[in-house]
């Protein structure tokens, strides 16, 4: 397994270019499943999660090709395969989003249950009480889910008790090849939801609603083929946002919706960052000032996101105070936390949340990377550091950052990948 070794110290300065989302990628890529013509894709970044949905749609029975420019491009007119096995539905827990297309087009699917990262439960079985509701078949035997109907999925009131970004989309998936029209409320309202319903409109789905609680679907006869273009990835947006606070630099960030960041922002410019656009989607963050410490709580969007949690924990780790930070979404996100502190972080975990007392500088250390967003909390913290870091098991970084180790060494971090390894 791959390892980043760095020596901390840089202040990063210049321009880093915003890759495409994976969140939004990943369920408009199996959307794909539902037209009748051939989707091609701008803006997908070059991922391992994308890469696994890829083999999943093309063992699928799917054509998919990634082209130049960030785009892939997936022509679905073929013989397809109802199965999603095991062997790669188990690395990445979006799988579960070919479960809806599949059963609204060709009337059944078997999907293996999802892994993933370790950051907690998130049971599927909202999707799954949805699509009875729609009139599907379910059954759970030998670790995959069973679903069929005879006719076409009927469309229903959907009432989510708590919000599920994975259940909205398989469900406004599943909906806009339903007879009639689905009302899906307590939806998600997060900025990939809206991108989903731009990508599914502009297949001839009839949506209204997205990013809003109510989502309603008007049901069609078939989808068309399209072009779409994936929004930028706010939780980068905001990871370097972070990187630039916790090295006291000056970043230009290109490919910015700062519509989607309102919340994060908020929070950075408590703790004295700069932040303003300079033009269209570019934004520029300036942390030259000291650190005050900050109060968080990571709520459902528009509130702050949990995927930003563990990197705004590691700045606050070096702020001039003491800053709270509290865990409501998933029980089991605070696995950085003691590869914080073998860096020198003073944390105290109570429960849900974690009191941060800030440290001059962290300390070079060797740490294991635990999921996706806890290791760049740990790149951040080894961009500050003393000394030399070594962080292994990098490749959760590599299932949702694009060349992250380039973009932070064109700005001037010290980090160097080293291949192999245990």
């Amino acid at each position: 397994m791959d390892s980043f070794i760095i020596e901390g110290g840089s202040p990063l300065n210049g321009r880093v270019e915003i890759s495409g989302s994976k969140n939004a990628a990943l369920p408009v890529l199996c959307s794909s499943i539902l037209a009748q013509g051939i989707c091609t894709y701008a803006n997908i970044p070059d991922l391992r999660d994308i890469n696994t949905v890829m083999s999943l749609l093309n063992t699928m029975g799917l054509e998919v090709h990634r082209m130049d420019n960030g785009r892939i491009e997936v022509d679905p007119s073929g013989p397809v395969s109802c199965d999603a096995p095991y062997e790669l539905v188990k690395s990445m827990r979006a799988s579960i989003l070919v479960l809806g297309p599949l059963l609204a087009r060709y009337k059944e699917a078997r999907v293996s249950l999802p892994g993933g990262c370790a950051i907690g439960v998130r049971p599927i079985d909202m999707h799954l009480k949805a699509l009875s509701r729609m009139g599907a078949d379910i059954t759970l035997s030998h670790g995959y889910v069973h679903a069929s109907t005879k006719g076409r999925l009927k469309g229903t009131r959907i009432l989510f008790d708590r919000v599920t970004v994975g259940g909205t989309e398989n469900i406004m998936m599943a909906a806009c090849l339903a007879e009639g029209t689905t009302v899906i409320e307590g939806a998600a309202r997060e900025p990939e939801i809206v991108d989903l319903a731009a990508a599914l409109s502009s297949m001839g789905a009839q949506i209204s609603g997205a990013g809003t609680s109510t989502v309603i679907i008007d049901g069609v006869e078939d989808l068309s083929g399209t072009r779409h273009t994936v929004i930028p990835d706010r939780i980068e947006v905001g990871t370097f946002i972070a990187a630039a606070a916790i090295t006291k630099g000056c970043l230009e960030l290109n490919g910015v919706c700062m519509g989607h960041i309102v919340a994060v922002v908020e929070k950075f410019r408590e703790m004295g960052l700069e932040i303003k656009e300079i033009g269209p989607h570019r934004i520029m963050v300036d942390a030259c000032n000291g650190l005050s410490p900050v109060e968080v709580s990571t709520s459902e969007y528009p509130g702050f996101p949990t995927d930003m949690q563990a990197q705004i924990m590691a700045v606050a780790g070096v702020a001039s105070g003491v800053s709270t930070i509290n865990e409501t979404i998933f029980e089991n996100r605070f696995m950085h936390v003691p590869e914080l502190m073998r860096m020198g972080a003073e944390l105290d975990e109570k429960g849900n949340t974690v009191i941060v007392r800030g440290v001059k500088r962290y300390e070079g250390a060797g740490v294991m990377a635990t999921d996706l967003r806890a290791s760049a909390s740990l790149v951040l913290a080894g961009l500050n550091a003393s000394g030399t870091t070594e962080i292994r098991r990098i490749y959760h970084l590599d299932r949702g950052y694009e060349m992250f180790d380039n973009k932070l060494v064109q700005t001037g971090a010290q980090i160097k990948r080293i291949r192999g390894g245990l």
